[in-house]
Order: C-alpha cells, then structure tokens, then sequence
C-alpha cells in the first residue's frame, strides 16, 4: 500500500502533483484540495497586482 505525503493515509493510488515548484505524491482527495489552494492563491495574488498598477511579467 502507498502512503500519501499530505494526509498520511493508506491508498491503493497516488498522483503525482506540482506545487510549490516541487512534485509530490498523493492521494487523489489531497490532489483536488492542493490544485484548488494553488489556484485560489494565484488568483489572489493577480487582484492584489492589479490593486497595485503592476505590468510586469509574472
């Protein structure tokens, strides 16, 4: 049995997720759940450059 590196569960299989410039093997729950949170973010740090003016490149 696999183990995942987020929630420490048992899984029959894992998914290999990039976040945070890194790859990770995990469940498929903590998959969603760490796309949503990076998603979230990005479009949390696109609004706050655009509160700012910012017209560089990301």
């Amino acid at each position: 049995m696999a183990v995942c590196r987020s929630c420490e569960d048992e899984v029959d299989e894992l998914v290999s997720v990039k976040t945070e410039g890194r790859r990770i093997n995990v469940c498929e729950d903590c998959a969603e759940r760490l796309l949503e949170e990076a998603e979230i973010a990005e479009m949390s740090e696109s609004a706050m450059q655009d509160m700012m003016g910012y017209k560089g490149r990301r």
